[in-house]
């Protein structure tokens, strides 16, 4: 199903981001009326676009707690194919199952390799050499260039160097890392290499079933 309301579209973000809202969050969030957030929800949840569990130990009107479905997320990669015009990422899966029937897993490793080290370098080169903080905020930008939701933010530990978490809620590439999870390492290690000066950690997975992909990022010291 495509939807038609930018608010539905915007619901869906909120959902994707913080994984589970009720309808009063949902609404502070958008700066709209509860009941309105209700009605899109309605019509969500018959669209199979949202789920919601019951909030026990509620007293009076039931409270219920809504998650984007995998029919959300996917409504979401629509939005991003048409705001991007990313029809190149069914050519890339393409072409990794023809090299993999032909050549075999191996070389789909190899390919991979040489594709994300040279991503790396490119955001190295493109994040410039300011801090470390200004450099994810150019990783940011850069990655929502290419459809990602993306953010970070600072991790305070007492004892501890300045760390930032980075995040991103959906995947851009989500079909190639279905069928090729080995995607999902390569990403890890072209951060790890775009970033030489710190030590990335993957502290979130969206293939394991999270709604999000995260990573610690410590500088070294």
């Amino acid at each position: 199903m495509t939807l038609t309301s930018d608010t539905k579209h915007d619901i869906l973000h909120c959902l994707l981001r913080d994984g589970h809202l009720s309808a009063q969050e949902l609404a502070v969030q958008l700066a709209i009326s509860p009941q309105a957030v209700r009605r899109h929800l309605k019509e969500m949840e018959a669209a199979q676009l949202v789920t919601y569990d019951v909030l026990s130990g509620t007293v009076g009107r039931p409270q219920y707690r809504y998650t984007i479905s995998e029919a959300g997320r996917e409504e979401l990669r629509q939005l991003q194919r048409r705001q991007h015009t990313s029809g190149s990422k069914g050519f890339a899966l393409e072409l990794l199952e023809s090299v993999a029937a032909t050549l075999g897993p191996d070389q789909v490793h190899d390919v991979l390799q040489v594709a994300w080290r040279r991503k790396a370098i490119d955001y190295r080169q493109q994040m410039g050499n300011g801090s470390l903080c200004e450099r994810l905020a150019r990783l940011v930008a850069l990655r929502q260039q290419e459809g990602y939701m993306a953010e970070f933010y600072p991790v305070h530990e007492v004892g501890q160097p300045p760390a930032y978490l980075f995040t991103e809620y959906n995947c851009a590439i989500s079909a190639v890392a279905q069928s090729f999870p080995a995607v999902c390492d390569h990403e890890l290690q072209m951060f790890a290499i775009a970033l030489e000066d710190c030590a990335v950690e993957r502290t979130h997975w969206i293939v394991d079933g999270e709604h999000r992909c995260g990573y610690l990022i410590r500088p070294r010291s």
